[in-house]
């Protein structure tokens, strides 16, 4: 089933993390240039999806979700997954269960 939400995640002023989602592709078009489609995805659910300048994916989020980054969200967050241990990763996959 394709992805029916776009999900923008960035930083907000604050230091937060800001999130935005979209029903279409359209408005996130309007904020930033599109470069081409994903082809490569092994999600075959995001091959064909856009990929836009200045955001990180797509990426898989849930069954119906798309997620773009921006660099430094995703940047931040990559390395906060990297500091978890194995087990800490273990356990939260347990409990999202």
């Amino acid at each position: 089933m394709p992805k029916s939400i776009y999900r923008i995640v960035t930083r907000g002023s604050d230091g937060g993390i800001q999130t935005r989602d979209f029903d279409q592709a359209d408005p996130i078009l309007k904020m930033h240039t599109q470069l081409g489609v994903d082809d490569c995805s092994t999600d075959l659910a995001l091959r064909g999806m856009p990929v836009f300048r200045g955001l990180v994916g797509p990426m898989p989020e849930g069954k119906h979700i798309v997620r773009y980054e921006s660099p430094e969200v995703f940047e931040s967050l990559t390395k906060e997954w990297g500091s978890e241990s194995n087990s800490e990763r273990k356990a939260r996959r347990r409990s999202a269960k």
